[in-house]
């Protein structure tokens, strides 16, 4: 799409919003309804899209991201009437006559910019909060999930006018072409790098932003850790999505006396999720394209490679795969893996696995496996991260209920539920003034009052 189209696309949505027609509660509630029924018509091809892009599972794909979309539509038509209500707070004695209030607004025109790896997932659900909150929408695609693009874009056109919300899909020419367009806010989810970028062409026009980002994200293992249980649910998180998911544990710190019988427990339930040779596995899925491939095996060194290593160059497969051995010093702790590469390393005494966590970049998520509950508050308390578990990995994402997001080079903004609805809402603070009476206090010229009866006003 040219720069052109773009500039026409965010004029009409700009004039369609400022109409007002998205500010009844009701025009809301059905275009979230219309949104729901496309997403039900449209679920076979979304099934076949993901799979061709990213080799899902129907299953995997239901729970990753259908299951998961409709449940954040279904709880913003359920809810989005009293989060939008106004919200009335105490009024101080010096402005007595009158009522003060909290009035949740729309932005206006957001521009949200989704990534690959759950292509469906992070595109439909800060949309569906974007509506909620009574905005209009650009959504931008990534080039490297294009089957699953292509079929966002059928289903957007089936339920939505391009006034109110509009797909546009291309690579980094489109990307940059959209950051220099005058959005009212930017809803960005993706790598750290290109997060910089857009903050940086965001900070141009004071453009306010969301950004979900990634990071290297913990995993701990102490002594008490039920370690067959703590296996199973690693793995799970680990290697779902074949390790591509922003909130997968990055790397595993285990107390070094449990690391052998960990990496026992590891590896063999490895074989019980994805059996003797994964790589004929067909639930299991692939890297996005060939230049993720080859960073990936890039990072694996044979030496320490206890589990997996085998790759399948021709459909972009890389076995779930264990490394010991591993120190902070090596080539894979030097960058997120982001993909099915579990390297493990080993502390002493949990001060040093604080120490340690607290003295790189904040990551997007964190988990402790303990049933030590002192450990895991000193864990939770004390260390910098988005948010975790305590004893599971990666479920914490999977709510309405609580926000999801990170904070320093993780991210800022959070989403979904009640936080999604805030962080596309503008909060403006309204005092009402009644006209039937005015205290005189205030306007000069001022005369000599009592200091206790001004306190009172002002305090």
């Amino acid at each position: 799409m040219e720069k052109e189209e773009m500039e026409l696309l965010l004029r009409q949505q700009k004039q369609y919003f400022y109409k007002g027609a998205t500010l009844p509660v009701d025009a809301r509630i059905r275009a979230l309804q219309r949104l729901l029924e496309a997403v039900e018509k449209y679920e076979p091809l979304i099934y076949e899209a993901l799979e061709k892009d990213l080799g899902k599972s129907r299953f995997e794909s239901y729970m990753c991201e259908v299951g998961l979309v409709k449940s954040e539509i279904g709880y913003m038509i359920r809810h989005v009437r009293r989060f939008s209500s106004e919200k009335t707070v105490h009024t101080p004695l010096a402005q007595f006559a009158s009522r003060s209030y909290v009035k949740p607004s729309p932005y206006g025109v957001c521009l949200i910019m989704s990534p690959w790896n759950y292509p469906f997932l992070l595109t439909i659900d800060p949309l569906a909060d974007a509506i909620a909150a009574g905005n209009t929408a650009i959504l931008k695609q990534s080039a490297y999930s294009p089957n699953t693009s292509t079929v966002i874009a059928q289903m957007i056109r089936s339920c939505f006018e391009p006034q109110c919300v509009t797909v546009i899909t291309g690579g980094r020419e489109e990307n940059s072409a959209l950051l220099d367009l005058p959005f009212d806010y930017i809803f960005f989810t993706g790598s750290k790098n290109v997060g910089r970028l857009v903050m940086s062409r965001a900070a141009e026009r004071l453009t306010p932003v969301t950004l979900e980002l990634g990071g290297k994200s913990p995993c701990i293992v102490d002594s008490t850790a039920k370690l067959k249980l703590a296996a199973r649910r690693i793995v799970f998180g680990k290697f779902l999505n074949c390790g591509q998911t922003c909130v997968a544990p990055d790397y595993l710190l285990c107390d070094e006396r449990v690391k052998d019988r960990l990496l026992t427990e590891i590896c063999n339930e490895i074989i019980r999720q994805f059996g003797q040779n994964p790589l004929n596995n067909k639930d299991y899925g692939k890297i996005v394209n060939e230049k993720h491939f080859q960073r990936l095996c890039s990072l694996m060194d044979p030496e320490k490679v206890v589990k997996g290593g085998q790759t399948d160059p021709d459909h972009l497969r890389i076995a779930p795969t264990v490394m010991d051995h591993v120190t902070f010093d090596d080539d894979i702790m030097g960058e997120e893996i982001f993909g099915p590469i579990l390297p493990v390393l080993t502390y002493r005494s949990i001060d040093e696995v604080i120490e340690r966590i607290n003295s790189m970049s904040h990551p997007l998520a964190l988990y402790i496996f303990t049933e030590d509950r002192r450990t895991a508050r000193q864990i939770t308390s004390r260390c910098g991260f988005g948010g975790g578990c305590i004893n599971d990995t990666i479920i914490h994402l999977a709510t309405s209920e609580m926000g999801f997001g990170g904070f320093g080079e993780s991210g800022m903004g959070s989403y979904h539920g009640r936080a999604g609805f805030d962080n596309f809402s503008h909060k403006k603070n309204i005092v009402d003034k009644k006209t039937w009476m005015d205290l005189p206090m205030r306007y000069q010229p001022y005369r000599t009052i009592n200091d206790k009866l001004i306190h009172m006003f002002i305090h």
